[in-house]
């Protein structure tokens, strides 16, 4: 019983190590968030346990060559490469697909672990794994900081030629206006700026904002600004 006990509390701390580095990364807007740190922590973890304890199960002065992990280790490294098809790059350098990703491969670490007839160990991963994926990134949105409650935007505009992009910027980004109007500021990820045959600009924007914040939303205010003449809007 101790040693199970043992045994979840290492993944409850795995899922805990797993949150505090994706929220790092969130914070900074990398790419690798909350939730697959978590679900890559938490797998690597399971698998560890099956590994260590396989050992003292399986082996023995019957088997003194008998490695029970050899198939396993493969499996790993054989679901690595499918979780690595589902990852995709998109427009304005976003990349997409890494939380699918990880959880194919943390899928291949329960199947090791039941398999091995770790099943508290497996149970406990799947629960923690759902956990992850779904309630934790809830709470951090409902009752976190901002900054962890935001989503990306791809944003293509063309403007009419002038010489007031600076400020155009400063606007999309809404820099300076009224805060308690309950307005927050757009930040920019990226940026891309490129002249038409007809003298206009194309800004290619990709847009961090609140996740309270509609597509539409953004669509009409970044349309009224002054010398914008089209606005192209996409969730990523």
């Amino acid at each position: 019983m101790m040693m199970e006990l043992e045994m979840v509390m290492k993944l409850s701390l795995s899922l805990l190590f797993g949150l505090l580095i994706g929220i790092d990364r969130q914070i900074k807007q990398k790419q690798l968030g909350l939730r697959p740190s978590m679900v890559i922590c938490i797998a690597s973890c399971l698998v560890t346990i099956v590994s260590i304890e396989a050992f003292g199960k399986f082996g023995g002065p019957n088997h003194p060559n008998m490695d029970p992990m050899r198939l396993a280790a493969q499996i790993v490294s054989g679901v690595g490469f499918i979780g690595a098809g589902v990852i995709l790059r998109r427009s304005n350098e976003v990349i997409s697909g890494l939380t699918s990703a990880a959880l194919i491969w943390s899928a291949s670490a329960l199947g090791i672990a039941i398999g091995a007839g770790f099943y508290i160990e497996a149970v406990t991963g799947v629960l923690l794994l759902m956990t992850a994926v779904n309630i934790i990134p809830f709470l951090i949105r409902t009752m976190g900081p901002e900054k962890l409650s935001r989503h990306e935007v791809a944003v293509k505009i063309v403007v009419e030629p002038n010489y007031r992009m600076t400020e155009l910027i400063k606007m999309i980004e809404r820099k300076g206006q009224d805060h308690q109007s309950g307005k927050r500021e757009f930040k920019i990820r990226y940026m891309k700026l490129k002249d038409l045959e007809n003298n206009c600009q194309l800004i290619n924007l990709t847009l961090s904002v609140p996740d309270d914040q509609y597509t539409t939303e953004i669509y009409y205010y970044i349309k009224k600004i002054e010398d914008v003449l089209s606005v192209e809007v996409e969730q990523l």
